[in-house]
């Protein structure tokens, strides 16, 4: 006797395309066949789709996808080489299905996808609905999986976050959503892609306000894998708000690109006051040495923040980039010393001026040239 319940269920997965699950990965290869048999269990009768985004994590993630995916048609798998990013992770990954849902879960299974099946009901019995959100802080839900630290900090995030929304959203923080594909290719030209808070970008970037639903899950302790967040994401976090907030007059890259290097001329002056001052070595030699090393603190941060995205790594990689950074910076101060001397000698600007007028060509010179050659994303 042939079962219709089981026919029907295997012709709706076998349909069109219903929902896209975007998982950024990294580190996580012991969560990817737990992870995939779980979305089959609770989406049975979904014609789904898991796209794995993995930032070429060294404990083969991706390698554990692909096997995964030989098998199973529905698991897909795109693993980016020499950037890196949560949030452009989940835009990369959204922007590679032709479902008309997606939705984004982590890798390390501590969402409940046994939540999935409700978001995807509650998007398609309102088809004004423009996002769906597994929400920790609405009545039901819980966040008793995080430290007591990293509940501390979300909600410290979550409070500073509220502000900015514009929206009686509870969990902004939360990283578990289902959204239309249409409205994020509405909002898709503002997003900031910085940070790991890709559903706050999205509700800062919208032009209107956005339809949602919160519905309550319980947020799970981590098993397998180690934890994304570090204190460079939480910085990229207060970064992105600054961008929200100001990024159209200045760009939170270069802004602080320029507080670095604002940073570095504290460092160059200590150099030199302890290599001129305290070692009597010449004021020639002292300069020298303070200008790497302030060069090399301004390499160094740069590398880990403002372009975290880009970071280079490995001794080769390091070499590389700080020997180019040197040159474009050096560069940049023949630029900023031409600058102020033509303006002072032959326009006859105030000193003052001229010097500030200096420091600026040399910083846009420098973060141009080194975002080019030193951060390329080739």
């Amino acid at each position: 006797m042939i079962d219709m319940r089981e026919d029907e269920t295997r012709a709706a997965a076998d349909g069109p395309i219903a929902l896209a699950i975007i998982i950024p990965v990294f580190q996580e290869s012991a969560n990817i066949a737990e992870l995939a048999a779980r979305l089959a269990a609770v989406l049975e009768g979904v014609a789904w789709e898991a796209i794995f985004v993995d930032d070429n994590s060294p404990d083969g993630t991706a390698d554990a996808a692909r096997a995964l995916a030989r098998t199973d048609r529905r698991i897909r798998v795109i693993e980016r080489v020499g950037r890196r990013g949560l949030a452009s992770a989940v835009i990369e990954g959204m922007l590679a299905t032709a479902a008309p849902l997606v939705a984004v879960i982590d890798g390390d299974l501590q969402h409940d996808e046994a939540l999935l099946p409700r978001m995807l009901a509650a998007m398609e019995a309102d088809p004004a609905l423009d996002l769906a959100i597994g929400s920790r802080f609405v009545a039901g839900g819980s966040d008793a999986g995080l430290s007591d630290k990293r509940a501390a900090q979300s909600r410290l995030a979550t409070r500073l976050s509220r502000g900015a929304i514009g929206a009686d959203l509870k969990d902004p923080m939360s990283g578990f959503f289902m959204a239309r594909i249409e409205t994020i290719r509405e909002v898709l030209p503002r997003l900031s892609a910085i940070g790991f808070k890709i559903l706050l970008d999205i509700f800062t970037s919208a032009r209107r306000p956005l339809k949602f639903v919160e519905l309550p899950y319980a947020f799970r302790s981590r098993g397998a894998g180690a934890s994304k967040l570090d204190r460079a994401i939480a910085f990229e976090y207060l970064v992105m708000l600054y961008d929200k907030a100001f990024g159209r007059i200045v760009p939170a890259r270069f802004a602080l690109f320029s507080a670095i290097g604002a940073l570095g001329v504290a460092v160059h002056f200590a150099f030199l006051t302890a290599m001129f001052q305290g070692a009597n070595t010449s004021f020639a030699a002292a300069q020298a040495v303070a200008t790497l090393g302030a060069m090399t603190f301004n390499f160094a941060l740069n590398n880990s923040l403002t372009y975290r995205d880009r970071q280079l790594r490995g001794p080769k990689q390091l070499l590389k980039g700080w020997l180019s950074f040197c040159v474009v910076c050096s560069v940049g101060a023949l630029a900023n010393v031409g600058v102020a001397t033509w303006l002072f000698e032959t326009r006859h600007a105030l000193w003052t001026l001229s010097a500030l007028a200096g420091i600026a060509v040399g910083a846009v010179w420098n973060f141009a040239l080194s975002s080019r050659f030193t951060w390329s994303r080739f």
